[in-house]
């Protein structure tokens, strides 16, 4: 399916006005830090971003919802609609890390069709349209197509993930510590790096298992369009489930069996 094109186009103009604002709150001496109900900080690159965002979606795409992490919204399976992280990974933007990025999704009845990821701090962009494959660029350079990898072997796969808490929560704690021990190599990258560098090709398998729809909705579009497959922990399509599995493909049967036991 393939999508219009003026729609990765807006995208990429919300990413490039969001990057805007983000740079310039990133490392600020000022900046304003708060906690919310859910104990999670928001600062006010978070606020500014998201808005801004809302304030040209609503000038540009009128008839479309929007969904977002700090301004709120309802997942909607029917029609279009805007899923937006103004900032995924608040806490490494509000300590000085700058593994951080803006994520930008298009739903056509709940299937992410445009996804853009956009990390300034690290001069790195991602974003896939529908049937018009995964891209990235870095440091502005020509953007080059990207896909995942070819490893079909557990044994040497390469595997990313953000933190234990979560499986420890779900009962899924010794499952995923096993299946870290049978995989060639292990690296907590976190957050929404793990699955740009699976669209890369670096990585083979990413999963977390506590997850909203706008910290997955860019990314699964963007690993479907490089050659992987996107699922739940329950092996459901797509970015819905509140938990996530990614993998090449090729690994992705096994890795689910692994993680559910």
């Amino acid at each position: 399916m393939a999508v219009d094109s003026s729609d990765l186009e807006l995208a990429l103009r919300l990413a490039d006005a969001a990057d805007g604002l983000t740079r310039a709150r990133f490392g600020a001496l000022d900046l304003k830090v708060d906690s919310k109900p859910d104990l999670t900080p928001v600062s006010d690159a978070d606020l500014a971003v998201e808005q801004a965002i809302r304030e040209v979606l609503a000038e540009q795409r009128p008839d479309d919802s929007v969904l977002g992490e700090e301004f709120g919204g309802d997942a909607e399976f029917t029609g279009r609609q805007w899923v937006i992280d103004p900032i995924d990974g608040t806490k490494n933007f509000v300590r000085g890390v700058p593994i951080w990025a803006t994520l930008i999704a298009l739903l056509e009845d709940g299937v992410p069709v445009v996804g853009v990821v956009s990390a300034p701090a690290l001069s790195r962009r991602w974003w896939a349209a529908a049937g018009s494959g995964a891209w990235a660029s870095f440091d502005a350079q020509a953007p080059q197509q990207i896909s995942v990898s070819a490893v079909a072997d557990l044994g040497s796969a390469s595997l990313a993930f953000s933190s234990l808490s979560g499986w420890r929560e779900r009962g899924l704690r010794e499952n995923f510590l096993a299946l870290t021990d049978d995989v060639w190599r292990v690296r907590g990258y976190g957050d929404f790096f793990t699955y740009c560098l699976l669209a890369e090709g670096a990585v083979d398998i990413a999963t977390e298992p506590e997850v909203s729809l706008w910290d997955l909705a860019a990314l699964d579009i963007l690993v479907r369009e490089a050659g992987g497959r996107f699922t739940s922990l329950a092996g459901k399509p797509g970015p819905h489930g509140g938990d996530a599995v990614a993998t090449n493909g090729l690994l992705h049967d096994e890795a689910l069996q692994r993680l559910r036991g």
